[in-house]
């Protein structure tokens, strides 16, 4: 399968990964054993290659683990029993905050109009009608 964005790569380094998520490596390397889902493909000299559904999985116990506050025998039990409904409930927590950061973009940029502009703006509407 070609990759067809130029920005997006195959594979990731650790440190890459471990960069995306401000945390060590060492962290990644730790989750990897506590975690069977995350189980990054390995070069000939070791090297972990990470795809980008052992990042979804890293995104996932992040959220789990850093963002809720559960323990990792509380994150891994979820994970193994009700992996469905935690990634679908992650993916709409993900949604929530993208549509957070639209609505506050616009009432920065809703902030910035004055009193007078509202008013003339109101005006400007009643004249196309």
């Amino acid at each position: 399968m070609l990759n067809k964005n130029k920005n997006l790569k195959l594979y990731y380094s650790i440190s890459e990964v471990a960069q995306m998520f401000d945390v060590k490596e060492s962290l990644l390397r730790f989750w990897e054993r506590e975690f069977p889902q995350l189980s990054p493909k390995k070069g000939s000299r070791g090297v972990r290659q990470y795809q980008e559904e052992d990042i979804e999985v890293v995104k996932l116990i992040y959220h789990l683990v850093k963002e809720c506050g559960m323990t990792l025998p509380g994150a891994r039990q979820r994970m193994k029993n009700n992996k469905e409904n935690t990634l679908r409930n992650f993916e709409i927590v993900e949604r929530l905050k993208g549509i957070k950061e639209e609505l506050l973009a616009m009432k920065k940029a809703l902030d910035g109009f004055t009193y007078e502009q509202v008013e003339n703006l109101k005006e400007q509407i009643k004249e196309g009608e």
